[in-house]
């Protein structure tokens, strides 16, 4: 394994946990944990409707108190993602909802966030173009690159980022950067969570493997 898919925390999931959802999964790396459901596709509001494809909501619900900005901002990452990996235009005049609950937050957030999403999609059987994959790093202040840091690597950084890639050509699909960084340090990064990605679509594969050899 190389060394920076090493570096990654432990990954670990469950899936269809919950009965009322069409697909759900809860994803753990580390200690940051979030459980994601999704429902439809099914009716939408007559203000909400697309003639042409379906309307995808996403909600995120932090584990305790109201989203404020920063949540807004990461629900509507989650929520770009989504529109680009799922065949909305499969089912238009229709809604498909993803709720995605915070159950734990010790770092790399956002790609936990995503990762849970994906499985659940899996899990509900919605048409998706490829799978998306999200790998989280960070660059602290003597320019060494953390791959999916916890919440104390987090605080010591000068930038955190996050890629979200598709499993076909590992092309980039979202990048949520913050913090100052060189062109050189991104592209630093842009490989070794390319890399790491490939790590976590096997983990998705298995998860899923792992599901139906049960059933």
């Amino acid at each position: 394994m190389e060394p920076e898919i090493s570096k990654l925390r432990q990954l670990s999931s469950t899936l269809g946990d919950l009965s009322r959802p069409d697909g759900d999964a809860t994803v753990s790396q580390g200690d940051t944990c979030v459980t994601s459901a999704v429902y439809g596709p099914g009716e939408v509001k007559v203000t909400k409707e697309l003639l042409d494809k379906a309307t995808i909501d996403v909600v995120y619900k932090p584990k305790s108190g109201l989203p404020g900005c920063a949540e807004k901002l990461l629900e509507r990452t989650i929520r770009n993602s989504c529109e680009t990996v799922i065949l909305g235009n499969l089912h238009p005049r229709s809604s498909i909802s993803i709720t995605v609950q915070e159950i734990q937050n010790r770092g790399s957030l956002l790609s936990c966030c995503i990762n849970s999403t994906c499985m659940a999609l899996l899990d509900s059987g919605v048409s998706m173009r490829y799978l998306m994959a999200a790998v989280s790093c960070a660059i602290n202040d003597n320019g060494s690159i953390i791959m999916d840091p916890n919440t104390l690597q987090e605080q010591s950084t000068v930038a955190m980022l996050t890629f979200v890639f598709e499993n076909c050509n590992y092309g980039v699909i979202t990048v949520s950067a913050k913090g100052c960084y060189t062109l050189d340090q991104f592209q630093q990064c842009l490989s070794k969570c390319r890399d790491a990605s490939k790590y976590v679509f096997q983990f998705f594969k298995d998860s899923i493997s792992k599901k139906l050899s049960k059933q």
